[in-house]
């Protein structure tokens, strides 16, 4: 454990985070924590993506000096990844959302398993 591992910080926060997210999504069984630990899942993911899209001392790619060296920017792709990203994380966590706040009016539960037993007695 030298210079290098602290200098992958991000990358650490990254794995840890996803590990908590992961295990959350796996381990409980209330609804609304499994969307919590995809969240954090995700979200790890875009920290990860935006660590190594980043460069030290390059600049974003916007012309403006004229500089049109590629090498003097930064590149603009695991950006618009982590954008594109972002927006579907939180279509897919409202429409979650919205599947949970109707399972509960049916069920009267959050409980995944209990919600499956009442799901199976009803046919």
């Amino acid at each position: 454990m030298g210079e290098n591992f602290f200098a992958n910080y991000f990358d650490i926060a990254a794995v840890i985070l996803f590990g908590i997210g992961f295990s959350t999504l796996f381990l409980h069984r209330n609804l609304f924590k499994k969307i919590i630990g995809l969240n954090i899942a995700s979200s790890s993911v875009y920290l990860l993506l935006a660590a190594k899209g980043y460069v030290a001392n390059r600049a974003v790619p916007i012309i403006v000096d004229g500089i049109q060296d590629s090498s003097y920017y930064i590149n603009p792709v695991p950006t618009g990844l982590i954008l594109t990203g972002i927006v579907i994380s939180v279509s897919i966590t409202a429409f979650s959302l919205s599947l949970i706040v109707n399972l509960y009016k049916r069920y009267e539960t959050l409980d995944f398993d209990e919600i499956m037993k009442r799901a199976a007695q009803e046919k």
